[in-house]
């Protein structure tokens, strides 16, 4: 039986009486974020059983205002497994059987398990429901072959959220079958690809006859396309609507170098960064609107607005950045090919903020894809035309 939703006075005290019996500087940490998320205090709005207490998502806030205050051990959260809390949880909760849910929630939240998306492919970018990788089925398994490409975090992941064609004989968004694949089965290799930055910190992955056991199809044989949309919305909205208080993030770096030299200034960059300091806290605001929006329910198109304003802003402001701190900005860390395990902008300098902000247009889908997705499905304009939409995928020319 459920207990009635709490509201935030009986949140805070919840969550202040989980930490008296937990407390955070004697408690293992593990041991910390699995009680944490029995407690339902990892996703507030989750239901009852899987990290929640089907409270309003809003509150989740406090929740974590408490717990930092406190200092409390954190999961390792976007930088470490942000596929897997921005992406594969969602969809999860949302298409998952109970015994899907229960199985991979915890460990996914608790970071005891990394995960990693397995969508694109060579020849299927931007054309995402074009894709080749075959996945076909051998009694109680799938037997998955195929190439997965600019796959983040694919050499750390212990699962991965991977889309297959498992009917070629239909449309090609109709043929589709989604999967929650074992990193570490047989037949997945892994290779890092080096990017302007010099650092690999995405992968291609090869599948070679890889098995996917039935139990681990997320929905029904040829509703991937379905499912996809659900991951690839909240994907946009983990890219493009974090939350930043005013002056956080990029144009925070900028405002406080240009408070700090004088020397740099002109009248241009003045009024080049008093532009992009409105378009930032534009942006900021915008995002806030869209997690209010969120609180009522499942994430739209609307993420991707969010998404294409933060790609354009993110290389505006480095651009600007390398400008504004003059020789210094031409300064960049030892060229050498690392796999990190996670991105941190913020920490890093002036160069290789500028360099990775080239692949915000491209990551999480193009900035030419995401001003067709708000043309036709926020705005209402007519749909360009698509003569492949409805053709056996195997028909179609690659």
């Amino acid at each position: 039986m459920s207990t009635p939703t709490p509201d935030a006075a009986e949140l805070r005290t919840r969550t202040r009486d989980f930490l008296a019996a937990h407390p955070p500087h004697a408690t293992d940490p593990a041991a910390f974020l699995r009680a944490r998320f029995d407690a339902g205090l990892a996703w507030v709005h989750y239901p009852e059983g899987l990290g929640g207490l089907a409270a309003p998502r809003a509150l989740q806030q406090l929740v974590d205002e408490e717990m930092r205050a406190a200092g409390a051990p954190q999961t390792n959260g976007p930088e470490t497994n942000g596929i897997g809390l921005g992406m594969a949880a969602p969809t999860i909760l949302r298409h998952g059987t109970e015994e899907q849910k229960r199985r991979f929630l915890k460990p996914l939240w608790c970071a005891e398990e990394l995960w990693c998306q397995l969508f694109s492919e060579p020849g299927a970018g931007s054309d995402l429901a074009g894709l080749a990788t075959r996945a076909e089925r051998d009694g109680d398994d799938w037997i998955v072959t195929g190439q997965k490409v600019w796959t983040s975090s694919a050499h750390v992941a212990d699962f991965a959220i991977l889309i297959a064609r498992t009917d070629p004989d239909v449309p090609k968004h109709q043929g589709i079958t989604y999967f929650l694949c074992d990193m570490h089965a047989p037949g997945i290799e892994v290779r890092p690809l080096r990017q302007i930055t010099g650092e690999a910190e995405f992968n291609e992955v090869f599948l070679d006859r890889v098995r996917i056991p039935d139990a681990h199809r997320l929905g029904a044989e040829g509703e991937g396309w379905k499912i996809a949309q659900t991951t690839l919305n909240n994907e946009r909205v983990a890219i493009g609507g974090g939350t930043l208080p005013r002056e956080g993030g990029h144009i925070g770096l900028l405002a406080a170098h240009w408070r700090t030299h004088p020397e740099l200034r002109t009248p241009d960059l003045h009024h080049r960064l008093l532009a992009a300091w409105a378009q930032a806290e534009a942006l900021r605001l915008s995002g806030q609107r869209l997690r209010q929006q969120l609180t009522a329910g499942q994430v739209g198109p609307e993420g991707a607005g969010m998404k294409l304003g933060f790609a354009q802003l993110a290389q505006q402001l480095t651009g600007l950045g390398v400008e504004l701190m003059g020789e210094e900005g031409l300064l960049y860390d030892d060229w050498t090919q690392v796999r990190p395990d996670r991105v941190d902008f913020l920490a890093r300098d002036a160069g290789y903020r500028y360099l990775r902000a080239k692949g915000n247009s491209i990551e999480g889908g193009t900035s030419e894809i995401l001003l067709n997705i708000i043309a036709e499905r926020v705005l209402g304009l007519p749909t360009e035309p698509r003569t492949d939409k409805d053709a056996p995928w195997k028909d179609l020319p690659r």
